[in-house]
């Protein structure tokens, strides 16, 4: 393929935006053309702001929206903008006939009441039910011909992923307790008390028990595509490293069966996904394994009636940056495991 496409980007200074340029630049199919920071950030160039591009893009940055220049010169727009500032800006892309990959919670709910009660009053609930919740794994086909993709959030994503093969197949019952384990890097750049080092060094710590907003993200998308009443309890922690999220889930089985066929199930579920790899039966999945990559890896283990399962990614890629530009690879007919391998 000759052409490339054109990409401008939302809220470059985050760690998920910095992370989605460095992906973005190993793309042989995409160009970045915009760059866009907060108002108060000023109008700095790229390397300004991530010193180690330095030498591998030119590109100086915008503090307010063209809308001119990205009907003109872009394809598609990422949103990698806090939650409640996406809505702020999706209606007038899509006027610019542009595709766009949201990385926030702003179109993840069909139901605006579920978003209010979370986050706050929507701005333009008409939207919510054409966004496509980004997935792959559950919405391949319905992406590839979307114009609005709400990408998932992190914890969501190691969680559904994990649960869905039993989920699907109703081989559990309805309550299921989730523990994950979350770098620093998933609280996002700006500074607070909770995640500076001499707070998080040396300590691991459970946070918002039961009050995660990830936790209505998991049971909306679980119940849709598990066709069930799901009731999900989740715990988040934060742990002393920069990236990665490893999810224990437990599930009580309806009837005991046998490991292999738990096993089996998990296997052919995911067997022409690029990115799940299943462990070996009763091995853990490990964040060190997933650092910096797409992949999310599932381990299962089956103890007297019940199901432990480990999900493992890396929260910046296939639980942001990654998972946003293997929906663009969908959105346009490029290889889904570009440019990972």
């Amino acid at each position: 393929m000759d052409k490339k496409i054109k990409v401008a980007i939302f809220g470059i200074s985050g760690y998920a935006g910095q992370k989605l340029i460095e992906i973005l630049l190993s793309h042989p199919y995409v160009e970045i053309k915009e760059g866009y920071v907060a108002p108060e950030e000023g109008t700095p160039e790229i390397e300004d702001i991530i010193p180690k591009l330095k030498g591998r893009i030119k590109l100086k940055c915008k503090n307010s929206p063209d809308w001119d220049s990205i009907e003109k010169s872009c394809d598609i727009v990422f949103l990698a903008l806090p939650h409640i500032v996406s809505m702020k800006f999706v209606p007038e892309i899509l006027k610019t006939g542009k595709k766009v990959i949201d990385l926030s919670a702003d179109f993840r709910f069909k139901n605006p009441d579920n978003y209010e009660k979370w986050y706050t009053k929507h701005t333009c609930p008409e939207l919510l039910k054409e966004a496509i919740y980004g997935l792959p794994e559950i919405n391949r086909e319905k992406i590839k011909n979307a114009r609005l993709i709400a990408n998932p959030g992190c914890y969501p994503t190691s969680f559904i992923l994990g649960a869905l093969p039993v989920v699907k197949n109703k081989l559990i019952k309805e309550k299921i307790i989730v523990n994950s384990v979350s770098g620093v890097s998933g609280a996002g750049r700006n500074p607070s008390f909770s995640n500076i080092f001499v707070e998080c060094n040396e300590n691991i710590k459970a946070y918002k028990i039961g009050q995660h907003r990830h936790q209505p993200e998991m049971e909306e998308i679980i119940n849709e595509f598990g066709d069930g009443n799901y009731n999900v309890l989740f715990v988040p922690h934060l742990a002393p490293y920069n990236q990665g999220i490893l999810s224990t889930i437990y599930c009580e089985l309806k009837e005991k069966v046998e490991m292999e066929e738990v096993y089996n199930l998990y296997i052919e579920f995911y067997k022409n996904e690029p990115f799940v790899r299943i462990m070996k039966y009763g091995e853990s999945a490990s964040t060190k394994n997933v650092f910096d990559t797409n992949f999310c890896d599932i381990g299962i283990k089956v103890v007297n009636k019940n199901l432990v399962i480990t999900s493992a990614i890396d929260n910046l890629v296939k639980g942001a940056s990654g998972q946003a530009v293997q929906n663009m690879n969908l959105l346009f007919n490029f290889p889904e495991t570009l440019p990972f391998f």
